[in-house]
């Protein structure tokens, strides 16, 4: 084992150890993430910013009798190495391997699972009330970003909470970043009160002062939310119900160990104010915590990063916005606090006018979007798929409803490897297709993307483009912006027989390779929404099977329309549909799951030749 791993204990030793032996603990434990981290790669600046804070939590409260409830999970890798789980670092975010999120079923200390932001203090507040309802006494603490106190669901939990006075402790962790920095008049409303000199001078001096005036004790009083409103960063939470704390160094755990002791004597709502560095104690990260947010492995000397020289899904969306925003003045660009992650950087650097980053709050992204389309300007969202997820209604509600031309840029559609479970974007094809005036692309390759952009912008309605997330495959061969793919119409890659395999997306090129092992048609569908339902019928007139693979869920999916469609056309043709199983897809790389599911070209190969045999067997029995 590790013998810096050997000197870090587990909760039970650490709430036996002095102050000073707690230090040592977390300088070895940032020592620790710093190595492993800097071999696997990983979630870095965010925990290394909560070691100290991680150390005295576990420190003070009874875990996991007490519950610590940790938002999204970035900032949670230095709580799974005090609960045992550092041996498995060497595996992080691996296929079988150790989780980069929170995970109920991996530890007993992991009150609740998280990969999604800003649902700590809603998870917090059930368990809180549960406890109260079996009359036990535990504590129940939820940490949550100042990044993901952007997120509505994260008021809604508080608004909720002061009314029903739970004992509840909400810690707010505010390093003034999320993954990219923070935006918003909340974020700006912390930043600027703890920076006033004001607050500071009368935090440390009005109790102080008001004790020796007695007669100004009562007119303190009355004037106590008005005096708050001018100094005090808790107001906005003091008003929702929870009495504030704070601020205190997050990094001192001479501050956080006996305040976090007095809250435990406390009942009620309350919320606890730390300041933390987010990349605390590795130079690098603290100059430049959204570059080392989530990392390569790395250089721990240098900081510097494994680098990849291929071109990414991203980068060709991001490249075509930029060229297309420079032709068209009412193009504007939306991200819901995914800016690197979406490619987005460089547009912002162009058009910063036109760039909006609205914070994690995906529901507000979309609405938003469809007010800016009433007003004739063309927005771009750029959105995970799996944050899209968050923003159903409104797709559905305020933009679709409304046949609004929006487009949506639906990056990490598909397998996204490392981040597992929580991230997967296996759904939207599922979930969008059936919105009536929604269109669906989906690329086999880098080429396709920027024509399905182009053609998806020049839409006057609804759009989706998916793509995975990754290397493009192939390259920009014509970058003209005028350059577009007929709508709902597929591509035939290869003339067979017998046997169609219809390809939607990136899984084409796989197709494509089995395809030539089995004689077989072979189809880049391009439109999930709306179906080339010519070239089906005409497929469905000379051959005696169809094959659909996609990189979504099967249930749903983009075969099932295809299903959908031969079943009301009345076509004798059978359909086999390969996509991603009715059980979620943990972490690891993307090609080994994709092997193991069937949807890799010798995958869909071996489903072809039993689905022919299949119908051999059926001809002969006939």
């Amino acid at each position: 084992m590790n013998p810096l791993l050997e000197s870090i204990p587990g909760p039970e030793e650490l709430r036996r150890l002095s102050r000073s032996e707690l230090k040592q603990v977390a300088k070895r434990l940032r020592q620790f993430l710093l190595e492993s981290i800097s071999e696997t790669g990983g979630h870095l600046s965010s925990g290394l910013g909560a070691v100290e804070l991680t150390v005295a939590l576990h420190a003070v409260f009874q875990t996991p009798d007490d519950r610590l409830i940790w938002d999204v999970g970035h900032q949670a890798y230095p709580h799974k190495v005090l609960t045992g789980r550092g041996a498995q670092f060497p595996s992080l975010r691996q296929k079988d391997g150790l989780s980069g999120f929170l995970k109920r079923d991996e530890s007993p200390f992991d009150a609740f699972g998280a990969g999604h932001s800003s649902t700590s203090i809603s998870a917090g507040l059930g368990m809180a009330v549960a406890a109260s309802l079996a009359q036990q006494r535990r504590q129940v603490v939820a940490i949550i970003g100042d990044g993901a106190m952007t997120a509505g669901l994260a008021y809604e939990a508080l608004n909720n909470g002061g009314v029903l006075d739970a004992d509840l402790l909400v810690i707010l962790n505010d390093n003034e970043m999320s993954i990219s920095p923070n935006v918003g008049a909340v974020s700006r409303y912390l930043t600027r009160l703890l920076s006033n000199p004001l607050y500071n001078t009368v935090r440390d001096g009005a109790g102080q002062a008001l004790s020796l005036v007695p007669p100004l004790r009562e007119l303190a009083k009355r004037a106590e939310e008005g005096v708050k409103g001018l100094v005090s960063p808790g107001l906005l939470f003091e008003e929702m119900g929870f009495h504030y704390f704070g601020p205190i160094d997050g990094h001192d755990l001479d501050a956080l160990v006996p305040t976090l002791e007095n809250l435990k004597k406390i009942r009620g709502p309350r919320l606890l104010h730390v300041i933390t560095r987010k990349g605390k104690g590795f130079a690098p990260a603290e100059q430049d915590p959204c570059t080392y947010h989530g990392v390569t492995p790395f250089d721990r000397n240098s900081g510097a990063l494994q680098k990849s020289s291929s071109v990414s899904y991203t980068k060709i969306f991001g490249d075509w916005l930029c060229d297309k925003a420079a032709e068209e003045p009412k193009l504007v660009a939306i991200t819901p606090a995914m800016r690197e992650g979406s490619g987005l950087v460089r547009f912002e650097q162009l058009f910063p006018k036109r760039y909006f980053d609205v914070g994690i709050a995906e529901q507000h992204a979309v609405t938003f979007a469809a007010g800016l389309a009433c007003e004739d300007f063309h927005p771009v969202v750029a959105i995970y798929s799996t944050f899209l997820q968050r923003a159903y209604d409104q797709l559905l509600h305020d933009v679709a409803i409304q046949n609004l031309p929006v487009l949506f840029a639906v990056d990490r559609a598909g397998l996204v490897g490392a981040d597992g479970a929580t991230h997967q974007g296996a759904f939207d094809i599922a979930y969008a297709r059936c919105i009536p005036n929604l269109v669906i692309m989906a690329p086999k390759d880098a080429q396709e993307l920027r024509d399905m952009l182009n053609t998806g912008y020049a839409y006057p309605g609804p759009a989706i483009v998916r793509y995975p997330r990754g290397t493009a495959a192939g390259s920009i061969e014509d970058p003209d912006l005028q350059r577009q793919i007929p709508m709902g119409k597929a591509e035939v890659l290869r003339q067979g027989k017998k046997l169609a395999i219809l390809a939607f997306g990136t899984r084409a090129a796989a197709a494509l390779q089995a395809g030539e092992e089995l004689d077989a048609t072979v189809v880049n569908m391009r439109f999930v929404k709306p179906l080339d339902t010519e070239l089906l019928d005409r497929l469905a007139a000379d051959h005696t099977a169809f094959l659909t693979v996609e990189e979504g869920v099967r249930m749903g999916g983009a075969g099932s329309a295809v299903a959908e469609y031969l079943l009301d056309q009345e076509r004798q043709v059978f359909c086999k549909i390969l996509g991603l199983p009715d059980q979620f897809i943990e972490h690891g790389e993307a090609a080994l799951w994709l092997a193991e599911l069937g949807l890799d070209a010798d995958g869909i190969r071996q489903a072809g030749e039993r689905l022919l045999a299949r119908l051999a067997g059926q001809v002969a029995g006939a």
